[in-house]
C-alpha cells in the first residue's frame, strides 16, 4: 500500500507540472532581438484565444482571465532584457510587438494579437489604453512629448496616442469615433516615451557596405559605408517625433565607425568653417534629392542612419543628417529654422559670416544642407526664403563640462 502511495504522488507531481492531457505547463519563447537573443517561458494559463471580432465584454474576459494567471515571470523577462540592453521605449515597445507575435500571431487573430501587446505594455507600468470602432480594435499610450502625424484622444487632460494606426493605413478615426475600453491596471501609471537615445548593437555581419560619392573644392571623395537593413524596421511605424528628439537619433555603433572617423580625417587640416563648410557639402551633394510626398506618398523624417542609406532624402533629413555631424565633430551651437516649405541650419562661429540669423541675443551664420538652385556659400540663404516668415524650432547649445 505504502509502495502504491509513493508511485501515485510521483505522478501527481508530474500532473501538476502538465495541464490536463499532457500539454506543458509553459510555452518557451525564443528570437534574436536586435542585439541580443530574447528568452522567456509563458505560463499557459494566460494563454487565450478571443474571438476574431472583439466586443467590450470580450475584451474584459480577456483581462479577468489572464490577470488571474502567472504573468509575473514572462513581464520580469522583458523588462530585465530592457535594463540589460538599454531599451528605449520605442525598442521595448518593438520587443514587446514581436513577444506578443509569438504567444499570438497578427496573421491569425489580430485582435488578440493587440490585446497581448497591451496587457505586456501597461503590465511593464505604462499608461496604454484600447478602445474599439464598428470593426477595429485601436490600441493607446499615454505621452506628453510633441508628436505630429498619428491620430491621439485626451483623458483628464492626459494625450493618449495611437500606436497601432499602422495597421489601419485609411482609417479616420475623426470619421470613425472610438469606444473606450475603461479597464484599470494599479501599476500602469508611466507614460511612453518616442525618444531614441541609443541604437542597438547590431552584429556585425548584419552590414552591408553602400558607396557614397561627391566633389568637394575640384576633389573627389569617396566613402563605403557600413548599413545595417533593421534600421528600416526600426524606424517603419516612428511618428513624427519635435526636432530636438528627432535631431538627436544616434547611429549605430558599426554606421558610425565607418562614417564619423573618415570624415574627420578629411577635414583635419581644415580650419573649422572650412570644416563644417565641407560638412554641408557632403549632406548636400553625396545624395539624391526628392521631395517625400513624391518618395513616399506624405511626409517622412528619416533619422541620419536612414538618411544615409535611402535613395532620396528632402530638407528635413539632410538637416538632422548635418546637424548630427557638426555636433559630433565640431559640438557648435546651432538652430533648425523652419519656412513655410522649407528647414535649414544656422550655426554660431567665432566669427559671424555673411548675413547672420540673430536668436536670443546670438548671431548664426546659414549653413544650407539641401541643394539650392545655386550652390550657396556658409552666410547665404536662397532668394526664395529671404522675405519669408521663418520660425527657430530647435535650439542646440553644447553642454560645458
Amino acid at each position: 500500500m505504502g509502495r502504491y502511495i509513493k508511485t501515485l504522488s510521483i505522478v501527481l507531481l508530474i500532473l501538476s507540472e502538465m495541464n490536463l492531457y499532457g500539454q506543458e505547463k509553459t510555452k518557451r519563447i525564443c528570437f534574436e532581438f536586435y542585439s541580443g537573443t530574447f528568452n522567456a517561458e509563458v505560463d499557459t494559463s494566460i494563454l487565450i484565444t478571443t474571438p476574431l471580432k472583439l466586443s467590450a465584454a470580450d475584451i474584459d474576459a480577456f483581462y479577468d482571465r489572464v490577470k488571474t494567471g502567472v504573468s509575473q515571470p514572462l513581464i520580469t523577462s522583458l523588462l530585465n532584457y530592457k535594463e540589460q540592453h538599454q531599451l528605449d521605449d520605442w525598442l521595448y515597445y518593438q520587443l514587446i510587438r514581436k513577444t506578443a507575435q509569438q504567444i499570438s500571431p497578427k496573421e491569425l487573430n489580430y485582435g488578440n494579437y493587440t490585446l497581448y501587446k497591451w496587457f505586456l505594455l501597461s503590465r511593464s507600468g505604462y499608461d496604454a489604453r484600447l478602445a474599439l470602432t464598428k470593426d477595429k480594435i485601436i490600441f493607446y499610450v499615454y505621452n506628453d512629448e510633441d508628436i505630429s502625424d498619428i491620430p491621439f484622444y485626451m483623458v483628464d487632460g492626459k494625450k493618449y496616442m495611437c500606436l497601432n494606426i499602422h495597421d489601419y493605413p485609411s482609417t479616420d478615426l475623426e470619421k470613425e469615433p472610438i469606444s473606450p475600453v475603461n479597464i484599470t491596471i494599479p501599476e500602469a501609471t508611466r507614460s511612453f516615451s518616442y525618444k531614441v537615445t541609443k541604437m542597438p548593437d547590431f552584429t556585425p555581419a548584419e552590414y552591408f557596405e553602400k558607396e557614397l560619392q561627391f566633389n568637394y573644392k575640384h576633389k573627389a571623395y569617396y566613402f563605403k559605408i557600413k548599413l545595417n537593413p533593421q534600421v528600416e524596421t526600426i524606424f517603419k511605424n516612428y511618428p513624427g517625433v519635435d526636432f530636438e528628439s528627432y535631431f538627436n537619433i544616434p547611429l549605430s555603433k558599426e554606421t558610425y565607425g565607418s562614417l564619423i572617423p573618415l570624415l574627420k580625417k578629411n577635414i583635419s587640416k581644415m580650419s573649422t568653417i572650412k570644416g563644417v563648410d565641407y560638412l554641408m557639402h557632403f549632406t548636400r551633394y553625396a545624395f539624391l534629392y526628392e521631395n517625400d510626398d513624391l518618395n513616399y506618398g506624405k511626409e517622412k523624417r528619416l533619422s541620419p542612419e536612414e538618411t544615409l542609406f535611402a535613395s532620396y532624402s528632402d530638407c528635413d533629413d539632410r538637416a538632422a543628417l548635418f546637424f548630427y555631424l557638426v555636433k559630433e565633430i565640431y559640438n557648435l551651437p546651432m538652430i533648425a529654422v523652419l519656412y513655410p516649405t522649407h528647414i535649414t541650419m544656422a550655426v554660431q562661429f567665432d566669427k559671424v559670416i555673411g548675413s547672420p540669423i540673430i536668436y536670443k541675443g546670438r548671431a548664426y551664420s546659414f549653413c544650407e544642407p539641401t541643394p539650392q538652385l545655386s550652390d550657396l556659400r556658409i552666410g547665404q540663404i536662397s532668394d526664395s526664403h529671404k522675405k519669408e516668415p521663418y520660425q527657430v524650432v530647435y535650439e542646440y547649445t553644447p553642454k560645458v563640462n
